[in-house]
């Protein structure tokens, strides 16, 4: 809600206030009972200081305040966050990968997160993509100075290679993502 612009918050505050809207286009006005759930990482206290958010807007919606720490701050709920995430992914990529190694576990840890929950699933999707075992290793991480590396230590972002013998697809489709990313 803080990226919201002045014409949007009169619209917003006009809905919560009145309980009507007319649809774009519309010709008539409809009635609702709703309830709003609304999310900023922007200090609306300030920016009702500033005039940049409306007044009104903001003690309509400021009804019940929850403030969620950013991830850098728990960070005990990075563990069990990126095991989630692992199966979640495992599953909806089809990849066999069941865990998280201890150490790589470590290496999450330590992760300052500066792009919070998001940039976690978007690591931890990354290395499901390209676990090469069922557990998810320091090596499969691209993060900070742990970028993945093969076990041989070269960048596993070469070109796709097929070998003379043939190779099976998913492993040609694996190493194509492996090299897009």
């Amino acid at each position: 809600v803080g990226d919201m612009s002045p014409s949007t918050q009169a619209k917003i505050l006009r809905v919560l206030q009145e309980h009507e809207f007319e649809r774009l286009g519309g010709t008539r006005t409809l009635r609702v009972d709703v309830r709003v759930i609304a999310a900023t990482n922007r200090n609306l206290t300030q920016m009702v200081q500033d005039g940049r958010f409306r007044e009104d807007l903001f003690y309509r919606l400021n009804v019940v305040s929850v403030d969620v720490p950013p991830l850098r701050d728990p960070k005990d709920d990075i563990p069990e966050l990126a095991e989630f995430f692992v199966r979640r992914f495992a599953g909806e990529l089809k990849n066999k990968v069941e865990g998280i190694h201890p150490d790589a576990h470590k290496v999450l840890m330590r992760h300052n997160w500066p792009g919070n929950i998001r940039e976690l699933e978007n690591v931890v999707e990354r290395a499901v993509l390209l676990a090469e075992t069922g557990i998810v290793g320091v090596n499969d991480l691209q993060i900070g100075e742990h970028q993945a590396q093969s076990s041989s230590g070269t960048d596993r972002t070469l070109a796709v290679r097929i070998p003379p013998t043939g190779i099976p697809l998913e492993e040609i489709e694996r190493q194509a993502v492996v090299e897009a990313l």
